[in-house]
């Protein structure tokens, strides 16, 4: 049945149009190979590179398109003069269609390495908070429970991991957690670690200078890049004060290039006090950012149950961040300390 004609009876019978929808696509028409070739459309810009990507012809690609949107009575791509690009009706099945062909990748993957005989492979994204003292010492207690797991760790920039975890590349994330995260994501606090400025062992300003935020400006510093949320916040610590961003400044995220600089310069950081505590080759600053604060802990995908190995990575994860809350606790009554 052509298109426009079925788009014209969803506009004739809108009441019926969900159920009518939902039918054609459960009762197998719709193929696991169409959900293959229209993420393939989305990915390559155009019906050509989507043919090549899957080594069939452009006509099986116009015709596997012409298929789905049939079955959907929608269009699922704008023609373009140099390419296609995705409706609004494309954007929302494409993206439920990676999650599905994510969910069937992770099926075969887990039914696989149960057969060989090991619980599986969990694949955990990090960003600078939590990747130093959490995801570690989870990591270590798992593997002593469970040696033949692998543990796949990606760092990546906060909006880069949500988007590996909703397209299923990911099971779970670890690090600060996000005042907003997309309605198909979850986030479990495991604990808070505050933000310190941080310089070098044996850097000047340890030898008794003033530590004031406007003495320190004196040194160079390494800021995090523009639209990330720590950059806004000590951006607003320094507007409280009344005081420019450092002049001589690198924006960095990368964490060994950060610590690279840090332990080898003169340059100042903020940085989350475990990262800090735990490295012989730095010292915490007395400096107080007192409204800079991060909830860290676990970021999971709400529409997919964690595997039996994110589950138990999940497992040591709750288990480090209750001690790691306890050791903020002690930190903040003054029964333990950062070196400095």
């Amino acid at each position: 049945m052509p298109t426009n004609t079925l788009l014209l009876r969803c506009h004739a019978h809108p009441a019926i149009v969900p159920r009518m929808v939902t039918d054609r696509l459960l009762d197998g028409r719709l193929k696991i190979r169409h959900l293959v070739l229209v993420t393939a459309i989305a990915d390559e810009g155009t019906l050509v590179r989507a043919a090549e990507s899957l080594h069939i012809t452009q006509p099986v690609v116009t015709r596997g398109l012409r298929e789905v949107e049939e079955v959907l009575a929608a269009p699922l791509f704008e023609r373009l003069p140099r390419g296609v690009t995705p409706t609004p009706y494309g954007q929302a099945f494409i993206e439920r269609a990676r999650s599905v062909l994510a969910e069937l990748r992770a099926a075969g993957e887990e039914v696989r390495l149960l057969r060989a005989g090991q619980l599986g492979t969990v694949t955990v994204g990090t960003h600078l908070a939590g990747s130093n003292l959490l995801l570690p010492r989870a990591i270590a207690g798992l593997k002593a429970e469970h040696p033949k797991l692998t543990v796949v760790v990606r760092e990546g920039t906060p909006d880069a991991l949500q988007q590996w975890l909703l397209a299923g590349d990911l099971d779970l994330t670890v690090g600060r957690l996000s005042p907003t995260v997309p309605v198909r994501l979850e986030q479990e606090r495991l604990h808070q670690e505050p933000i310190r400025l941080v310089a070098r062992a044996g850097h000047p300003v340890h030898g008794g200078r003033g530590t004031a935020l406007a003495e320190l400006l004196a040194y160079p510093w390494i800021f995090p890049v523009a639209q990330t949320a720590l950059r806004a916040e000590l951006e607003a610590v320094f507007f409280q004060e009344g005081l420019p961003l450092p002049a001589d400044r690198v924006e960095c995220t990368s964490m060994l290039t950060l610590r690279n600089l840090l332990v080898s310069t003169d340059v100042i950081a903020a940085l989350p006090m475990f990262i800090a505590v735990d490295d012989r080759e730095l010292r915490i600053l007395p400096t107080a950012l007192s409204s800079i604060r991060r909830s860290v802990g676990v970021t999971l995908p709400k529409d997919r149950a964690p595997s039996p190995a994110a589950a138990a990575l999940l497992g040591h994860l709750r288990e480090e961040g209750a001690k790691l809350a306890e050791l903020e606790e002690a930190f903040a009554r003054g029964e333990a300390g950062p070196r400095g």
